[in-house]
């Protein structure tokens, strides 16, 4: 007996010797195993390889039925089912029969941009990603269903919406549903939180490019005392350059030239407001617009900041019939909410 603490073993490997044993085995052992002429004594041996003959065995099986999945009386494969499974807490069934919501709206952030010094577009990352948000929005509409697409007015949000309508129609094609949804239209309500400058209240990425040519000619000129809107501005990215979190600051720390969150809540209710009076019959909106705007409208419905939406990261809000209430999810977290009236807007609204 071999004593397998030896170092100067000789012996075969072990795939060495099952391909010796398979070698010297009988043509009848063959046959048996191949299942030609087993049990009978022949010593037919069938010389096509392994892998030929286990495809023709496939072949002439017959393919089982597709797998399916029933709910409610509808039926589905199990790619779409788990594909369109929501982390979403649904309330039970009878619940929702009594439900009834009016409107569907999806607030989606961008895709990666080229950068936020310029009014620059997507990367070819940031596209894949809003196409394939698009593609997957597609499996969660109903035929019939009619989704008006809008977008804040910037390059990023415009082709994010290209992206989401080029890969919906792609999604609808696939699954084949009848969906109206309409070509990307900018409205303003959606543009990003705006800064006050001279020359009037501005995004606040174009602000940036104001504020750093105002800074380069006051240190070439070596001018005096700054002005109060550019030492504003100048801290809120010196937060960034510091490795903090700038809508942060703009969320919990008053800012005498930055459009308080709130007003983008309401800015962005009286364009989902409009776009429904419009279009009474839309069951969906689908809105691209840009990230600090999304997150206070998600700390006003939840209490609290929940974070940087991640790129094309989608909050939900669920208009009931009568557009008193909504329910508004975000990150595993559903909340009923109270939907600002569109005639009740403060007068210090600017």
């Amino acid at each position: 007996m071999t004593d397998p603490r030896r170092l100067d073993r000789y012996e075969a490997p072990n795939y060495l010797a099952k391909y010796r044993d398979r070698q010297n085995a009988t043509p009848a052992a063959n046959g048996a195993r191949n299942g030609n002429g087993a049990g009978n004594g022949s010593t037919t041996v069938d010389d096509t390889p392994l892998y030929l003959r286990r495809f023709r065995e496939r072949g002439a099986t017959a393919a089982p039925p597709a797998p399916s999945v029933e709910f409610e009386g509808a039926t589905f494969t199990p790619a779409l089912a788990e594909a369109t499974r929501g982390k979403e807490i649904a309330a039970p069934p009878e619940r929702r029969a009594s439900e009834k919501f009016v409107c569907e709206i999806s607030i989606i952030r961008h895709g990666i941009t080229q950068g936020y010094s310029t009014d620059a577009g997507l990367t070819p990352m940031g596209g894949w990603q809003a196409h394939r948000r698009g593609h997957e929005l597609a499996r969660r509409w109903d035929s019939g269903d009619t989704v008006r697409l809008v977008h804040a007015d910037t390059n990023r949000a415009r082709q994010t919406a290209i992206q989401l309508y080029n890969g919906a129609q792609d999604g609808m094609a696939m699954w084949g549903k009848e969906i109206t949804l309409t070509e990307p239209t900018p409205i303003p309500e959606l543009r990003n939180f705006g800064v006050w400058t001279p020359d009037g209240l501005r995004d606040v990425t174009s602000a940036f490019r104001q504020y750093q040519s105002t800074m380069e000619k006051l240190e070439r000129m070596a001018a005096g005392d700054r002005p109060r809107w550019l030492v504003e501005i100048d801290r809120f990215y010196r937060v960034q350059l510091g490795g903090g979190d700038p809508i942060q600051t703009w969320l919990t720390i008053p800012l005498m030239y930055f459009e308080p969150p709130a007003l983008c809540v309401r800015r962005f209710w009286r364009g989902f407001h409009r776009l429904i009076a419009e279009n009474p019959g839309d069951q969906r909106i689908l809105a691209a617009t840009h990230s600090g705007p999304m997150r206070a409208f998600a700390t006003w419905a939840h209490g609290y900041d929940p974070g940087e939406p991640l790129n094309t990261e989608e909050i939900r809000v669920k208009l009931r019939e009568g557009g008193k209430t909504a329910f508004v999810s975000y990150r595993n977290r559903v909340t009923e909410v109270n939907v600002p009236p569109p005639d009740e807007f403060p007068q210090w609204e600017s």
